[in-house]
């Protein structure tokens, strides 16, 4: 097997900051971020107040011997710091994540409103494109390399039933093709891509290791490689989102947000406005930076955003990298909630009723995919309210990243009931309580809480 290395491309600073045991700490489930959040409104010109750097967290020793990997900075993650566990898994999973929505841009791209024949309908009618199976090959592909196929679970969304079939041939022919396209510039990313194109039945093999089940022990990687997909073929938002979970609990998290900006002023336009005039007067480097990259570890009590490597091209990484946090609003009359854009797994008519009873009163924010979490864990919305119809069951790789990445940047994510989310129960997130409530503090979380309970009885849900 030719080995994927890791490419040293810049210096970097180490510093040992805590032990292993520190940095899992205890009771984390329950665990919020929120007294160390730091204070933004400062002049960042002043010295004394100058950003903190993004953390480049450590690579494991083991695997790094084992698999030839040499130490490296990471895409944003500049600086590195020893400081506990799944440093390397987090500097991969944001180099893979980065690469997948490139993959995904292109397809996009001549996607809507040209290519039907590249969607295809899943058993439950949701739609599934070439960069599902793209985004689940490349992603599975790359982390086999680095660590080793068999150190490697991941419990994913998409099988190889559909593309298997005899008359699915140009559609894997185009599945295969967005793969070795994506892994051609792996480079780019600072990884090496195979030594040739992979073949048809490589792709597919990539993409049929992704069959674990999850559960509590153990470690396993959790992908969903386009989150709404509905929202990816209108041309809109969706994610990328890929999570580690150890023994049930999420340990590092990472989402790929290729429609949503940078800058919030960005959100004001409509993403095909937005793609139209990019073609017609295609944006400096690095000035537009329409879509990010979020990521966390569990317990750091940080959260970072970084703009896309395919949507910038080459740029400072160390002035474009910063940090997030959640909104510091808590009267419900200033605050924005989202949910969830279709009516098939969540009622409108519930939330309404609850942004009423609790008193909100913009209007509600209805955001395809894990881009909800995405807008609360950076402050542009403070509430996501989810509850879904009767027999709808939450899968595990819809939330596992986004959770983490709100809560590291001092957010609250439980069940209506105020429960953490239990994510070592399989596929899905079992014994939920109702439903599904993020929020960008514990006041509001609380008042919202209360209003389930005050209305849940007449609610026919």
């Amino acid at each position: 097997m030719n080995h994927m290395m890791l490419r040293l491309t810049s210096s970097f600073h180490i510093t040992t900051t805590s032990s292993k045991a520190g940095a899992r700490g205890a009771g984390f489930r329950r665990f919020r971020c929120s007294s160390s959040q730091p204070n933004l409104n400062v002049d960042p010109s002043s010295p004394s107040h100058s950003p903190p750097s993004p953390p480049c967290p450590p690579l494991s020793s083991d695997v790094s011997h084992s698999r030839g990997l040499e130490p490296l900075v990471g895409l944003g993650l500049h600086r590195m710091e020893v400081a506990g566990e799944y440093g390397m898994e987090l500097d991969v999973a944001v180099r893979v994540v980065q690469m997948a929505c490139s993959l995904c841009q292109r397809v996009q791209d001549g996607l809507v409103g040209r290519k039907p024949d590249q969607i295809q309908a899943k058993d439950d009618d949701s739609p599934v494109t070439v960069a599902d199976w793209g985004v689940q090959a490349t992603v599975s592909w790359v982390l086999s390399e680095v660590f080793g196929s068999e150190n490697v679970s991941i419990v994913a969304e998409e099988d190889i039933q559909a593309l298997s079939k005899k008359d699915a041939a140009g559609l894997l022919e185009s599945v295969v093709n967005a793969v070795n396209e994506c892994l051609i510039e792996a480079p780019k990313y600072g990884l090496n891509g195979p030594q040739k194109a992979l073949g048809t039945l490589e792709v597919l093999d990539a993409i049929r290791r992704c069959n674990a089940n999850g559960g509590p022990k153990g470690r396993y990687w959790v992908l969903d490689p386009v989150d709404g997909t509905l929202g990816f073929v209108r041309g809109d938002q969706y994610a990328v989102a890929l999570a580690l979970i150890e023994d049930g609990e999420v340990v590092l998290g990472v989402l790929g947000c290729p429609n949503y900006p940078m800058k919030k002023e960005w959100l004001n336009y409509h993403q095909r406005y937005y793609r139209l005039m990019s073609k017609l007067s295609p944006p400096t480097s690095g000035s537009w930076n329409k879509g990010c990259v979020m990521y966390a570890r569990r317990g750091s009590c940080e959260a970072w955003m970084q703009p896309l490597v395919h949507d910038c091209g080459e740029f400072d990484w160390q002035q474009s990298v910063r940090k997030i946090q959640v909104s510091s609003i808590d009267d419900p009359a200033f605050a924005t909630f989202c949910e969830p854009v279709e009516k098939g797994n969540s009622s409108h008519s519930f939330t309404a009723g609850l942004a009423h009873s609790v008193g909100l009163r913009n209007q509600p924010l209805r955001v395809y995919s894990m881009v909800k979490y995405a807008a609360i864990a950076r402050g542009d919305a403070e509430i996501f309210m989810k509850f879904a119809r009767a027999g709808y069951k939450e899968k595990i790789w819809d939330h596992a990243a986004g959770v983490l990445i709100i809560q590291e940047a001092g957010g609250v994510v439980t069940d209506a009931g105020g429960h953490p989310l239990d994510f070592s129960k399989g596929l899905y997130l079992e014994g939920l309580d109702r439903g599904i409530i993020a929020c960008s503090g514990a006041a509001l979380h609380d008042k919202i809480i209360k209003a389930v309970d005050a209305s849940w009885n007449s609610s026919g849900l």
